[in-house]
């Protein structure tokens, strides 16, 4: 860890840098992980125009196919899937005799929007552990989208309509995806989620058919109507016209019921491995040695030991979810 973030001296190169650097392998596109300025970019094929509406669609960018060896500096580098958003990737990294993998964020649960999670092997595997804790362990989200699906329709059948809460990239087009088992109507839009949800249509992703709720006439009535915006939305002037409404918030953070007394309904729906895929993946990457970084690092790096396994959390880098 470097003051720019994670650092790789063999090839001179960031991943998901903090700062703008010289050259940046960025895992995905989450605005945490993408960010402007750096002069060089390389990333998956699959997440390229993601990252084009973060970082500029005139930035240089070199995608990569899945597996695809790029040689960067002394050390070969390849993208492999991570299943968390539409192209996030696990960057492996091959230099002076040594196989590393930074996972990045993952998950292991199905999801139709984006390339499953590939088991990559190596000698050290970075994983995450934002949910690195026992107690999570993630419902189907097939099941989650018939809860959701439920509760739209008592809204509807109540006169209300519903404001589901969701993160713009990922999880929005995750719920539009999964509602298709039970649905075909259409579904209002956030501003922020518009262009993000095109992306996913370009590359082929089903999803319910959708409208713009930026500027809907004056009057419409959004009665029975199911909404989708991010939670920077909620308590802004924009949310009046929907009035009378419920809203409920979609998030792996439903699982223990944190923040869920601020909304009608909770819903469990991440976009993060729980702690079994979190093992699952660790075993199946076969290293000798993990180093953990983002979230419960502390719990995660105590089991592994317990199994006798190398484990620590990843010096210098700083707790987060």
């Amino acid at each position: 860890m470097r003051p720019s973030g994670l650092y790789c001296p063999a090839g001179d190169f960031y991943i998901d840098p903090a700062k703008p650097v010289a050259r940046a392998v960025i895992t995905h596109a989450h605005g945490d992980h993408a960010r402007k300025g750096s002069m060089q970019y390389w990333s998956s094929r699959e997440g390229e125009a993601l990252l084009r509406v973060r970082v500029g669609q005139k930035t240089w960018i070199n995608a990569l196919d899945w597996g695809q060896p790029a040689q960067i500096g002394a050390a070969r580098v390849s993208l492999h899937p991570a299943g968390h958003v539409l192209g996030s990737a696990q960057v492996r990294i091959e230099a002076e005799g040594q196989v590393w993998v930074i996972s990045g964020d993952y998950k292991r649960d199905d999801d139709p929007t984006c390339t499953p999670f590939e088991p990559v092997p190596c000698d050290v595997f970075v994983t995450e552990a934002t949910f690195g804790l026992p107690e999570y362990r993630w419902p189907a989200a097939s099941e989650t989208a018939r809860e959701i699906h439920q509760w739209w329709e008592q809204n509807a059948a109540e006169g209300q309509a519903s404001v589901l809460f969701s993160y713009a990239l990922g999880k929005a087009q995750r719920i539009l995806a999964e509602l298709t088992r039970y649905t075909g109507r259409k579904v209002w839009l956030h501003g922020a989620m518009t262009p993000l949800v095109e992306v996913y249509r370009k590359a082929g992703v089903r999803m319910l058919p959708t409208e713009s709720a930026v500027a809907p006439p004056r009057t419409k009535d959004f009665a029975g109507e199911l909404i989708l915006a991010p939670p920077a939305a909620r308590g802004t002037p924009w949310m009046k016209r929907f009035r009378p409404y419920r809203c409920g918030f979609a998030s792996g953070w439903m699982q223990k019921d944190l923040r869920r007394e601020a909304y009608d309904r909770g819903f469990i729906l991440s976009d993060h491995a729980d702690w079994d895929g979190l093992l699952l993946s660790i075993g199946q990457s076969g290293a000798r040695r993990v180093l953990a970084m983002h979230g419960h690092t502390e719990t995660l790096v105590a089991h592994l030991r317990e199994q006798g396994i190398d484990a620590a959390a990843l010096p210098g880098a700083a707790p987060g979810y």
